[in-house]
Order: structure tokens, then C-alpha cells, then sequence
């Protein structure tokens, strides 16, 4: 359990909790945990190896394969990586004559002889029937034999790890910061925080628990240790239920609520009775879940308890016995009967509700005089609203700017995607920028203003993550939206999955796009090489685990975009295998090695979608020459099996149109906004010194030296630049 709990701290802060054992003379050892790290692309801080060195040997070696383990897994280097094609990226054939050679072998095949002329005189082949195809042919020891041994280059990955404090305090800071978190968290990062509530349920906690899925999982901790849960609707409740039916707190799959003790159902129906009677205007709640609360009911037997008749309310109203008018339909009824001023004046009331509908009561307003009621409303309401909520405004905001008959890509908490036709009308311009300069004040206000803000220039175009839904679990992942350079000329995704039970074939394909977002030329197992690109080889189950590759040359590429993705085929989805993770890797022109080489992993993410085609980041070509990679985290529906890329270029096209053409609120905006004419704002490059003062540091990774009193906003804690 507690090499687990390591592991946490180290994925989520790249620190190492200060190591125990005893004291001696472990420079040697340190020195070679160092270079192991190496090997992967980390090292160790200045810091932690001296503290290392100070340890026993064995106490090191302890600690250094507990977590070369653990970044191993970080980038993908736990599995082997093997390839169809031996010599890839080299003496990958062309696709015809690639599959010429597997039909002679079949024909020279007794036991598959009749079968594929059987086919063949049908004028039809199924590439599954052929020894040869889609299984691979060399071991893994033989592969890495054909690969000379990787050169290293200065532009290899080297993230570093730095010395923590003690497990509990590393675990309890990590506890407060995903507890307390003002944004939803993605899957993994709930299924650490429920890890970590068990074991920091009765020490300090957050000030305030704003987002409510992460409330349901901190309140199952708090019941079972004898705690009162914090709840203040009666949807609070509904999540902590699933939270001990073992469900999910997201609401968005039905709960089977199972057979809970007595003194569980008295805590859930004495928390709804509370609830409804200090408000019983929240009773119009239950009708977004009116189902679920009826097979809560079914468990709960409120009739049992008369003591708790507010309780009793809620289950009358999912059943439709009791009337309950939700906030909702009074605004809907204001909206239909074009009475815009009233809905206004309602709205206020909730001012999270009033932001979210900002748009549609600009563009049905009748004149300047009942536009100029909603703005007025709006900045009253500014200060109420959550900060998360008001960036996702001003960011809608500076994104409507555009002109009418564009494409709106839709993307739901799965990261489910797809396009509609905008057919919205436009807001009037001094409308909105009215309201974006109210925006921005109110955001200048709850930031800090820092003395000295020093500033990683890698992180500047990374967007904010007003959702930690939109993005995946893994090393070097951005939000989406995100954009980040590209350095080097090779450019070379993998992705990697193991089945579960059910022979599962996924396939690595790539799009490469004109300017104009029209199909040029693509990659996959039937498109095997193209100018500047090969692929590794179709492989079409995955019992023990395997992997496809895709290189491409970015000075041989004519293309302005190239859209990696990952089709399931056949069999499992990303949510059912035992593992999948998609990545890519950036060479210099001269470095060779093995398909994968860890140091070279620039990012790995988890594939864990609904849908069946994963599209993970667009590449563009930028008017300099140079490529950038724009963050998408998107999964499109696709079919249920058979999914190929030439079938889906237009849908794949009008979603990276959609969001390479959409502005997101970056960190370089909230930097901007934190600063004024005290704050000195420097731009720190790699291998600069660091300031001797204490600093506010923005960046993608901690440098070394930072004094021990600056605050430090990285990758792993990026979200708490999101004011609340």
C-alpha cells in the first residue's frame, strides 16, 4: 500500500516523499538510480540526490526500483513495445505488395490453401485468413537486435523529480488540492481523491469543497468514519448513494443501489430531510434525476422513518405525487412568454444560471434598452459566479466574435464529440465587449498580483483547464486546446492496448490535411507509406499486450495538418480493455533506436473514451514552418466495428476545423491579468538562474533553485491558478 501511495506523489507532483532508511554511504547507488532515470527521461534534483547519497546502499536501491517502476509506467516503458515490420521505420513495402506477399505465403500454406482460394474466386480476401497478417512474425528481443542503441540528443525529454516531504504530508497536501479542487477532476484523479479520503478523512481539510462529485466521494469517507457528511441538495445526497453503492457520483451511468445498513439509510434520509426543510424550493432538484431517486427510495424505505417527512417530500415528487416547480421551467415560462426583463430579474437570484445564459437572453432581448438590463445584471452578478464559470464565459464570449454559419463542435463530460451548423444569430459586438471588459475587471480582481511572476514561455499557450474532464491521465498531457511546439524533424506516434478477454484490434491511422482541412493522404494498414511517413504494421489482437507505430518526416510532409488517431476495429472499447495509452515521440533527424524509446516520448495518455475513435492532438504547420500540436481529447462516435480513416475524413476534418479554429483562454491571459505596474514579470528560459527572492513560477515543470518560499504552478497543479 505504501509504495501505491508513492507512486501517487510521484504522478501527481513529480516529487519523491522524502525516502526513509538508514543513514550511509549511498553515492554510488544514488549515482546509478540516477542514470537508470536517465535512461527513461527523468533525473533526479541536485537535492534528492544528495539526500540519497546520504542513505544506506540498500536503502537507495530500495526506493530506486520502487519508483523507476513507477515512471516507467508515466511514459509508457512498463510494456513492450514490439513492431509487425522488424526494420521499422526502414523496408516498410508498399501496401499492395505487402499483401501479396501474405497471400503467396497462404497459398504455399497447406492448412490455409483452400480457404483463400475459395475467397479469391469470389474476387474477395479477408486479410484476418492469412498466417501471415496482423500477428507478428519476430520476437521482441528479435526486433530490438535489428536496432542500433538510441544517440542521445539535447532535445530527449529529461523531466526531473524533486525531493519531497513525508509521505503523509505529501499525501495530505495532494489530498487538499484534489478535494478542494474549483474544477472537475477527470476519472483517475477521482480514483486517487477516494483513495486519499480514506486515508485523510480525519485530518485537515479544504476550506470549501465546490465541485459536488468530488463532495460524494469525501462524504462516503466522512459517514463511514462517523462524520457528517457536508450536503446542501438534495443531489448531494443522490451522489453520495452512488458513493456507497460502489456507483458512479458523476450521474452520468445509472447506479444499482445496493442494500444499505440501517444506520446508512437513517444518515441519507436525515440529510434530505435537512436539506428540503432549511429550503423546500430545493425540492425542484429531483426532477433532473427523478428516476434515480425513485430506486433510491426503494432502498431508503423513508416510510419508516415519519420522523423525517421533508425526506419523505423528495421521493413524492420523483414519483410524481408531489408538485414541485422547478427554477428552471419559471425561467423557460418567463423566456416563452418573451419576457426577457423577468427573466433577468429572476435569474439573478442564481448568478451561475444568469452567466450560462447570457447568450440567449442577449440575442432575444428586444432593443439596446433590454440588452443593456442583461449586461447591467450580469456585472451585479459577476462576484457571485464561480471563477471557473467565469472564464468559460469570456472565453464563449471572445469566441463569438466570429461571423454566423460556422460550425460549433459540441463535446460532453466523456469527451465525447461532434459538429453542428451554427446557426445562432450574432451578439451585438458592444454588447459583448461590454461584457468582456467586465469580465476581465472582475477576474483582475480575485487574482493575486505577485511581486515577481516568472514565466515558463512553454506554458504560455497552454489553455486553462477549466475542466480536468478535458484532458486524460498520463505524462506531459495539456488541456485541451492547448497548443505547444514541436522541436525536432521526426515525429512518431504509438499507441499500445491489451485485451481483456474478447480478441480487440485497434489501429493507429493518421490524416494528413491540406490548408483548406480537405484529405491529402493518410497512414494506417491500408495506407502503409506515404511522402514522409510509414507505418509499423497492422497487428489485430492483443492478448499479451502489442503495439502499432506511425513515423513521419515533418520536412518530407507536404501537408498542413496531420491528425493522428485510434480506431478500435474490432472488439473491446477504450473503457473495456485491460490497458490502452496512446503517445508520440519527437527525434532529431540522426537518432535511430528502437520504435520506442522513452527519453523520446514527448507525451502518453490514457485512451479511456466513449466512442470508438480516439482523437487525441492535430499537428499544424504554422506560416513560419514550424509545427505545433494543438490538444484535442476527443472521441467520435463511430461504428461499431469496421471503423477505418478513409471512412471518416469528413467528420475527422469539420471536428479539427471546429477546435484548431476556436481561441481558448490560455495561461498567457490570467498572467497578463495577475500583473500591473508593481509585479515584475520575467520570461524564464530553460538554463537561465533563478531569482535569489521568493517568486510566483508559471511553467511546465519545476526548475531547480526556486526559493523554498515561492509559489510554484506546474502541469500537476495548474488548475489552481482557476480562481475561485
Amino acid at each position: 500500500m505504501a509504495q501505491s501511495l508513492e507512486s501517487l506523489i510521484v504522478r501527481h507532483t513529480h516529487r519523491l516523499p522524502l525516502p526513509a532508511g538508514s543513514a550511509g554511504q549511498g553515492g554510488v547507488a544514488a549515482r546509478q538510480f540516477d542514470a537508470a532515470l536517465a535512461s527513461v527521461g527523468f533525473k533526479l534534483s541536485a537535492e534528492l540526490l544528495h539526500r540519497l547519497s546520504h542513505l544506506s546502499e540498500a536503502a537507495v536501491v530500495h526506493t530506486a526500483k520502487r519508483t523507476l517502476r513507477t515512471v516507467a509506467e508515466m511514459v509508457g516503458d512498463h510494456v513492450r513495445h514490439n513492431t509487425y515490420f522488424i526494420d521499422f521505420p526502414t523496408h516498410v513495402p508498399d501496401t499492395e505488395e505487402f499483401w501479396t506477399r501474405c497471400v503467396a505465403q497462404a497459398l504455399a500454406d497447406e492448412t490455409a490453401r483452400d480457404t483463400v482460394l475459395a475467397q479469391l474466386a469470389h474476387h474477395r480476401l479477408d486479410l484476418l485468413t492469412l498466417p501471415a497478417y496482423g500477428r507478428y512474425q519476430h520476437t521482441y528481443e528479435d526486433m530490438l537486435a535489428r536496432h542500433d542503441e538510441l544517440i542521445a540528443a539535447a532535445g530527449d525529454r529529461v523531466t526531473v523529480l524533486h525531493l519531497g516531504r513525508g509521505l503523509d504530508d505529501e499525501l495530505t497536501e495532494v489530498y487538499l488540492a484534489l478535494a478542494g479542487s474549483v474544477t472537475p477532476l477527470g476519472e483517475d484523479d477521482l480514483r486517487d481523491l477516494r483513495v486519499l479520503a480514506g486515508r485523510c478523512a480525519l485530518g485537515p481539510q479544504p476550506a470549501a469543497i465546490p465541485v459536488r462529485e468530488n463532495r460524494a466521494l469525501v462524504n462516503e469517507v466522512r459517514l463511514t468514519v462517523g462524520a457528517e457528511p457536508l450536503l446542501d441538495t438534495v443531489t448531494d445526497v443522490l451522489r453520495l448513494a452512488c458513493a456507497l453503492s460502489g456507483g458512479d457520483v458523476t450521474l452520468r451511468e445509472p447506479t444499482r443501489f445496493r442494500t444499505l445498513p440501517r444506520p446508512v439509510r437513517r444518515a441519507l434520509l436525515a440529510g434530505l430531510d435537512a436539506v428540503v426543510s432549511a429550503n423546500p424550493a430545493k425540492l425542484a432538484d429531483v426532477h433532473a434525476h427523478r428516476e434515480p431517486f425513485k430506486r433510491l427510495g426503494e432502498r431508503l424505505h423513508p416510510h419508516e422513518y415519519p420522523r423525517w417527512p421533508h425526506a419523505a417530500d423528495v421521493f413524492a415528487v420523483a414519483r410524481g405525487e408531489k408538485e414541485a416547480r422547478g427554477f428552471g421551467s419559471r425561467v423557460e415560462a418567463l423566456l416563452d412568454a418573451c419576457d426577457v426583463l423577468g427573466a433577468v430579474k429572476l435569474l439573478e437570484s442564481a448568478p451561475g444560471r444568469l452567466f450560462r445564459a447570457l447568450d440567449h437572453l442577449l440575442r432575444t432581448a428586444d432593443g439596446q434598452e433590454e440588452r443593456d438590463a442583461v449586461v447591467a445584471a450580469a456585472v451585479r452578478a459577476a462576484p457571485g459566479v464561480s471563477g471557473r464559470v467565469v472564464l468559460a464565459v469570456r472565453e464563449h464570449l471572445h469566441n463569438r466574435q466570429r461571423e454566423t454559419g460556422e460550425h460549433r463542435v459540441f463535446v460532453n463530460r466523456r469527451g465525447r464529440a461532434w459538429v453542428a451548423p451554427d446557426a445562432r444569430r450574432p451578439v451585438p459586438a458592444a454588447d459583448r465587449d461590454r461584457l468582456i471588459a467586465a469580465l476581465d475587471a472582475e477576474l483582475r480582481r480575485r487574482l493575486p498580483t505577485p511581486a515577481h511572476l516568472l514565466l515558463d514561455p512553454d506554458i504560455l499557450d497552454v489553455a486553462l483547464p477549466l475542466s480536468g474532464k478535458a484532458a486524460a491521465a498520463g505524462l506531459g498531457v495539456l488541456p485541451r486546446g492547448s497548443v505547444s511546439r514541436v522541436d525536432g524533424d521526426h515525429l512518431r506516434f504509438f499507441v499500445y492496448w491489451k485485451e481483456a478477454g474478447e480478441r480487440t484490434d485497434y489501429d493507429l491511422s493518421a490524416l494528413l490535411l491540406r490548408g483548406d482541412y480537405s484529405t491529402d493522404a493518410w497512414l494506417s494498414y491500408t495506407s502503409l507509406t506515404t511522402v514522409g511517413g510509414r507505418h509499423s504494421g497492422d497487428i489485430t489482437e492483443a492478448p499479451d499486450g502489442a503495439s502499432e507505430f506511425i513515423d513521419l518526416s515533418l520536412s518530407r510532409v507536404r501537408t498542413a495538418f496531420i491528425a493522428p488517431q485510434v480506431l478500435i476495429f474490432a472488439g473491446e472499447g477504450f473503457d473495456e480493455v485491460e490497458e490502452s495509452f496512446f503517445g508520440f515521440m519527437v527525434r532529431d533527424g540522426a537518432q535511430n533506436g528502437r520504435p520506442f524509446e522513452p527519453r523520446t516520448v514527448r507525451m502518453k495518455s490514457e485512451l479511456r473514451g466513449a466512442g470508438r475513435v480516439a482523437l487525441p492532438l492535430v499537428f499544424r504547420r504554422g506560416r513560419d514552418g514550424r509545427w505545433r500540436a494543438k490538444w484535442l481529447h476527443l472521441y467520435l462516435r463511430g461504428v461499431s466495428a469496421g471503423n477505418r480513416v478513409e471512412e471518416n475524413r469528413a467528420t475527422v476534418s469539420e471536428v479539427v476545423r471546429a477546435v484548431v479554429e476556436r481561441d481558448q483562454l490560455t495561461v498567457a491571459y490570467l498572467a497578463d491579468l495577475m500583473s500591473d505596474d508593481a509585479t515584475v514579470m520575467h520570461v524564464w528560459e530553460s538554463g537561465e538562474p533563478v531569482p535569489d527572492e521568493p517568486v510566483t513560477y508559471i511553467g511546465l515543470e519545476r526548475p531547480e533553485g526556486l526559493h523554498p518560499h515561492s509559489r510554484v504552478i506546474t502541469l500537476e497543479n495548474l488548475r489552481d491558478l482557476i480562481p475561485a
